[in-house]
């Protein structure tokens, strides 16, 4: 695209309205993908509450996005330690863990406190782990975002610092 502006010629401008249009394209071709594995490549059925927990985590991650966040992995595990985190990415400077945590009903109790003690501790250390492959050490948190599903629209509760690094 190229645009005109004070009257000189910008080659290789990405305009406002073409960023908002790679989002929605990723979340389309996401979504697609998602669809195809699930028709195609999968002979047993998904169960459900791991289906809203995918739908939960791909919601979580392009909220982010527009919050401003960058990106960085997904679903990271590490062959020497249990569990995995579902989100990484930055926030300005900060190297943010996310976990997100997804419900379709607020009649149990919160989303949020799901992450309890041991849970806390198996993030802490797949977190070190991502760590150790950085060449540097850059400020982290650990953030837990909550999807709920119980109206027409999803809700989201994003918990930045939602619990200590040590």
């Amino acid at each position: 695209m190229t645009a005109i502006t004070s009257g000189r010629r910008n080659r290789g401008y990405i305009g406002q309205d073409k960023v908002m249009f790679s989002g929605q394209g990723t979340r389309v071709v996401v979504r697609l993908l998602d669809w195809i594995a699930g028709h195609a490549l999968t002979p047993q059925k998904i169960p459900a509450h791991q289906r809203t927990g995918r739908r939960g985590e791909e919601d979580a991650y392009f909220y982010l996005r527009k919050q401003g966040y960058v990106m960085v992995a997904r679903n990271f595990r590490s062959p020497r330690r249990r569990g995995e985190i579902d989100l990484i990415g930055w926030h300005h400077d900060v190297l943010c863990f996310v976990e997100v945590k997804t419900r379709t009903t607020r009649d149990v109790k919160p989303a949020e406190l799901a992450v309890d003690y041991d849970k806390q501790r198996e993030l802490r250390l797949v977190a070190r782990e991502y760590l150790r492959l950085l060449t540097d050490s850059p400020q982290y948190r650990f953030d837990i975002f909550s999807v709920y599903y119980d109206r027409d629209e999803p809700q989201f509760e994003l918990f930045q610092n939602a619990f200590p690094v040590a």
